[in-house]
């Protein structure tokens, strides 16, 4: 009889991470101990350096930092407009990570003067960064809590086995993807989608997953489920919460909710939508593999996103396959020139063409949306067309080594791709801090936590 597959947690079945690929127990243990446990760095083309360029890149290593608020404390110690500074990819506030940004202006001159944030360079360049533009992410990653790690680092190269038996591992999106504080972004982002600017709203002021980890401001939710009252809401939400009390203040100076809604950052509003695609995308990618369909190989009704030199994959650079073509995109795949892909859904997203279409047809009949929803009438800011995904990336070259008590994962990912999605087949359990280890607080800045 075949063992039975590891079932993922609560935490991971409430965004979509409905299954592992690999069926081997996993070594459990946690993530994310400390910062330094989880440390990222940004594999970039960098914009060539210029003197005479009006642009300034700069890379600094941060602990602790969330990238939006990286980014505004950035722009205020160097007195420019919050939305100055633009970068090529996100990283997570748990982790040390080293991560380029470019604004418009001089380059500063010494120390940005922020706790946890070390500049490590800074230069003039005719170019500025724009998103996706840096092509991997290197990972150091310590799996801490295995009571016998030389045990747990066999078992880890047995599953590695196995995910490269089946092709990779699923690209699915990780859970910081949807907030780790309070993992709700996609439910805000469906409301938004359904066009419901109300329940939007209300939902990011007030929601809380059981799956989310207990905040400073759960106390001030609770009493503002009860009474109802912005203006008085205003004096219990804690001021880090800036970005809630931005919707507050605008509630209690009576402007509707669509109104309030658009007190918070563009960056901000525009994450909760891709939010719910990627929790969409999920859904589609665990109903496709327990429908039993290739993750790996094509079927007639697949799209494939070309692969580039680089590794990475272009969204819009898809080709259809059909049952004429089968063998020829069988044999981009066998050689690495493409992969199978799924929705990020949007208005250019076709439900016909057969395969694994009827899925996405159900998932979305269930949330109770359609492609045309992504014009988003209520907040047309926020359309989306959609693009498509990679559903199973190959595996890395995995570097593995035990220590006293856990193991290091070393390896490195094409952008977009989540270590934390890698790991889990590994640990098949919760990817959080070690139990009993607080989470890593933000920098001591006037910002919010509530996403």
């Amino acid at each position: 009889m075949a063992e039975a597959a590891p079932v993922p947690p609560a935490s991971d079945l409430a965004v979509g991470l409905g299954f592992y690929l690999s069926r081997l127990p996993g070594v459990g243990g946690r993530l994310k101990a400390t910062p330094e446990e989880f440390r990222v760095r940004e594999v970039s083309s960098y914009p060539p350096p210029d003197p005479a360029g009006p642009y300034t890149i700069l890379r600094v290593e941060s602990r602790g930092w969330e990238q939006h608020e990286l980014a505004e404390a950035i722009a205020r110690r160097l007195g420019l407009p919050r939305r100055s500074l633009s970068w090529s990819g996100t990283k997570d506030r748990r982790a040390v990570s080293e991560r380029l940004f470019s604004y418009r202006g001089p380059a500063v001159a010494g120390d940005l003067g922020l706790p946890g944030v070390s500049l490590v360079d800074a230069y003039p360049s005719r170019e500025r960064l724009l998103l996706g533009r840096h092509y991997a992410n290197a990972f150091e990653i310590h799996v801490r809590g295995l009571a016998e790690p030389p045990q747990a680092l066999a078992s880890c190269r047995a599953v590695e086995r196995e995910l490269r038996e089946a092709g990779g591992f699923p690209n699915l999106f990780g859970a910081q993807r949807f907030g780790e504080v309070r993992p709700i972004t996609h439910a805000v982002g469906r409301w938004i989608v359904r066009g419901d600017l109300a329940a939007a709203v209300e939902a990011y002021l007030l929601d809380r997953p059981p799956t989310g980890t207990e905040g400073i401001g759960d106390a001030a939710r609770a009493a503002y489920a009860e009474h109802r009252d912005p203006r008085r809401a205003l004096g219990e939400f804690p001021p880090e919460y800036r970005f809630e009390r931005a919707i507050l203040d605008r509630l209690a100076r009576g402007d509707p909710p669509a109104r309030a809604l658009r007190a918070l950052p563009f960056e901000l509003r525009r994450l909760f939508v891709h939010a719910y695609q990627a929790y969409l995308f999920n859904r589609y990618v665990t109903a496709r593999h327990r429908a039993g369909g290739p993750l790996a190989t094509p079927v007639p009704g697949d799209r494939l996103v070309r692969l580039g030199r680089d590794g990475t994959w272009r969204g819009q650079d898809v080709a259809e396959v059909g049952v004429e073509n089968l063998p020829e995109c069988e044999e981009l795949v066998r050689r690495g020139r493409a992969l199978v892909a799924g929705p990020l859904v949007g208005l250019a997203t076709s439900l016909g063409g057969g395969g694994y279409s009827g899925l996405l047809s159900a998932i979305l009949e269930d949330e109770r949306v359609t492609p045309a929803s992504f014009a988003v009438p209520a907040a047309p800011e926020l359309a989306s067309d959609g693009t498509w995904r990679a559903v199973l990336l190959p595996m890395p070259p995995l570097g593995l080594v035990a220590d006293g008590d856990g193991v290091w994962f070393r390896f490195a990912l094409p952008r977009g791709a989540y270590a934390t999605v890698l790991l889990r087949e590994f640990l098949k359990g919760p990817t959080g801090p070690v139990d009993g280890a607080p989470a890593p607080e933000p920098a001591p800045t006037p910002s919010s936590r509530g996403y």
